[in-house]
């Protein structure tokens, strides 16, 4: 459906019937978790998305100079080079009109988009996420003002019925989208969604899973995995809004999330969901709070949905050495995923140097009761992993 595709380095699946990319995944990551893991395990066949386009609640594309004109796209396949593109056929048609706004926004006011090797340009990427048909536009920028900014709220205005609008400053050499410094220009900059009974909020750089289909049968899933008499921690807990659906069932659930941003909305969910007694947002890195918390409640049920990075080597050592029964992982790379379930459960050991090397998984302290891909992100090679560990 896309003209760029085999351009654009966002998908890698189009050319593949939908019912032959789901059991691609499967096979996916079931080879992916023995070849790097060394886990033999069976997988679940993998859970299909409603949508097999327009599900992407979020749009992210970066904006950059080519030849001498403006480039708003995606980067090609292993580069930061972007291939220019119109309308994309994985995220809604509002994405469409956008790209069209902010090219005649630049053309209009004299902008120009981020060249990365001299530092030049005003316009680094805009960010856009959907709640429930209300949206956060996040503009990303080299310099702290924007001339004509007003026309481009004149823009989306035509776009979108109601949304709120950030310029971000990212002022330095980095491949990280988002500066420090977010400045709300229109709008409210939080919005409220309800999700399983869970009223929740989420800002401009809060994490929220991006197929909204997907994403409530991943939690449920999660849901029926623990029981109403159990402690959870969950780790790299983002909003809250899984944290706040453990707590609701659970007898207590700790949440962990690094960026502020994201704590507070956890803060704001807890109270206005009436979960103060049994629901507790710690703000900073998973690994200097996780064997705190352990050795608090050391029959805790661990949650684990890390980043693309995956899970960090002290935090599985917390885990193993005070004897979690039941982790349950969610990962949306099935690489770390693999390295990580491979250190619990014996198929990779680390030598004193630090390497990892295969080993025999009998030694190992965790068994595999439990593996689900979800196709999160049809037309492309991700998949999302639910995986649950047992101990033996």
């Amino acid at each position: 459906q896309c003209p760029v595709f085999e351009k654009c380095g966002g998908c890698q699946l189009q050319h593949i019937r939908y019912r032959a990319q789901l059991k691609f995944k499967t096979g996916l990551v079931k080879d992916t978790l023995r070849k790097v893991g060394g886990v033999e395990c069976r997988v679940k066949d993998c859970e299909r998305s409603e949508k097999e386009y327009g599900y992407r609640n979020k749009l992210q594309l970066p904006i950059g100079r080519r030849n001498g004109e403006n480039a708003i796209g995606f980067y090609a396949a292993r580069t930061h080079r972007i291939v220019k593109t119109d309308a994309c056929p994985i995220h809604p048609a509002w994405s469409e009109p956008l790209i069209k706004a902010l090219y005649n926004f630049m053309e209009k006011c004299g902008l120009d988009g981020y060249d990365e090797e001299s530092g030049a340009g005003q316009l680094r990427h805009i960010v856009v996420r959907e709640l429930k048909g209300k949206f956060l536009v996040t503009l990303v920028c080299t310099v702290a003002e924007i001339k004509g900014i007003d026309y481009l709220l004149y823009l989306l205005d035509g776009i979108f019925s109601e949304y709120s609008f950030y310029l971000n400053l990212n002022d330095r050499k980095t491949n990280v989208v988002f500066g420090e410094k977010f400045t709300l220009l229109k709008g409210k900059g939080f919005y409220e969604c309800s999700e399983c009974g869970i009223v929740y909020e989420a800002g401009a750089n809060t994490f929220v899973q991006i197929n909204e289909g997907v994403r409530g049968k991943l939690y449920e899933r999660v849901l029926s995995l623990v029981g109403t008499n159990e402690s959870v921690i969950d780790c790299y807990a983002g909003g809250g809004l899984l944290t706040a659906m453990l707590a609701k069932k659970c007898k207590k659930v700790y949440g962990i999330e690094i960026i502020p941003e994201a704590s507070s909305c956890a803060d704001r969910v807890r109270v206005r969901n009436g979960l103060e007694a049994n629901m507790t947002n710690i703000c900073g890195r998973v690994e200097d709070y996780l064997a705190e918390l352990l050795a608090v409640d050391p029959f805790a049920t661990v949650v684990l949905d890390p980043p693309r990075a995956g899970v960090d080597r002290s935090v599985l050592r917390a885990i193993e050495s005070q004897k979690i029964g039941k982790v349950i992982f969610i990962s949306c790379d099935p690489a770390t995923l693999a390295r990580d379930v491979g250190i619990l459960t014996g198929g990779l050991i680390e030598t004193e140097s630090g390497e990892l090397v295969k080993s025999d998984p009998e030694n190992g302290a965790y068994a595999v009761e439990l593996v689900q891909p979800f196709d999160m992100f049809p037309q492309t090679k991700h998949v999302e992993t639910l995986v649950v560990l047992i101990r033996k």
